[in-house]
């Protein structure tokens, strides 16, 4: 995805456009971590863009710090709270709990990762929804599909301290 067209805005309560970027030595703990491959989108994204919020306010992607420091207390909800029994088809609850967790949305959809598949778990219905292969897809997606909010093209990014997620 070109995420060249994407515009920094200053932060709402900071009023900076400072980036809080990720490295390429954190991606590659990720994915040793969890033993996954990320895709290059996600790469591109987290050491360009780094931690904020996409859209306005809607899209959210994980650093990959965040995502390690979240992903066993989101499991824990996830197998206390599943509820997507109608999306089982496309993908089930042990499938679920095998993927790593990759962002969200402002509303509380989760974007996760499993088989080098992106998938959205929403958080206001049972579907689960099959976003594609890339962390570009699934931007493009959850902004313009239309099924989980009103589509929209505005492509802001306003950056943010990664701390914020884990208070």
């Amino acid at each position: 995805m070109d995420f060249t067209k994407f515009k920094i805005i200053p932060n709402y309560n900071t009023n900076s456009t400072d980036l809080f970027l990720s490295s390429t030595a954190a991606i590659a703990q990720l994915e040793q971590a969890f033993q996954i491959n990320v895709d290059q989108d996600y790469k591109d994204y987290v050491t360009r863009y780094g931690c904020g919020i996409l859209g306005g306010t809607y899209v959210r992607v994980y650093l990959p710090e965040t995502i390690q420091a979240l992903q066993s207390e989101w499991k824990e909800r996830i197998t206390q709270y599943w509820f997507w029994e109608e999306g089982a088809a496309v993908l089930t609850k042990e499938q679920a709990l095998a993927s790593v967790i990759m962002g969200d949305t402002f509303d509380g959809d989760e974007i996760i990762l499993y088989n080098q598949q992106y998938y959205i778990l929403p958080r206001h219905e049972e579907m689960i929804y099959h976003t594609g292969n890339t962390l570009g897809g699934t931007i493009e997606w959850l902004c313009t599909a239309g099924i989980l909010t009103e589509a929209f093209v505005e492509r802001d990014f306003e950056p943010f301290n990664p701390e914020e997620y884990l208070k």
